[in-house]
């Protein structure tokens, strides 16, 4: 739905996500789904990626953990994570006041 949109932003919402605490990949996007209400059904090739991405740059951690009986890798937001989501949801909220106050 918001395709070319989310190009730009799926790493802060994913850095959003994992601010509500950590989780394994498949509970990453179903919350994405859920907090979008269905915006945001996201496949897992587009998910892990940015999740490496993201890990990469070290916003992100991961280890792997036993969860409902099975070995999965989890993530959560480092240091500079809860820093650079703080950041990025300020800059965000700023774009959006300035687009809706054009579009009014």
């Amino acid at each position: 739905m918001f395709g070319e949109q989310l190009k730009g932003n799926l790493d802060v919402l994913l850095l959003g996500i994992l601010g509500q605490g950590p989780a394994h990949g498949y509970a990453i996007i179903a919350r994405l789904r859920d907090r979008s209400g269905g915006a945001f059904d996201l496949p897992e090739g587009t998910v892990y990626p940015a999740l490496h991405r993201l890990e990469k740059q070290r916003l992100i951690r991961s280890r792997w953990a036993e969860t409902s009986g099975r070995r999965r890798r989890v993530y959560e937001l480092s240091g500079a994570g809860a820093d650079a989501l703080i950041e990025r949801t300020a800059e965000w909220r700023s774009f959006a006041a300035a687009v809706g106050a054009v579009l009014a």
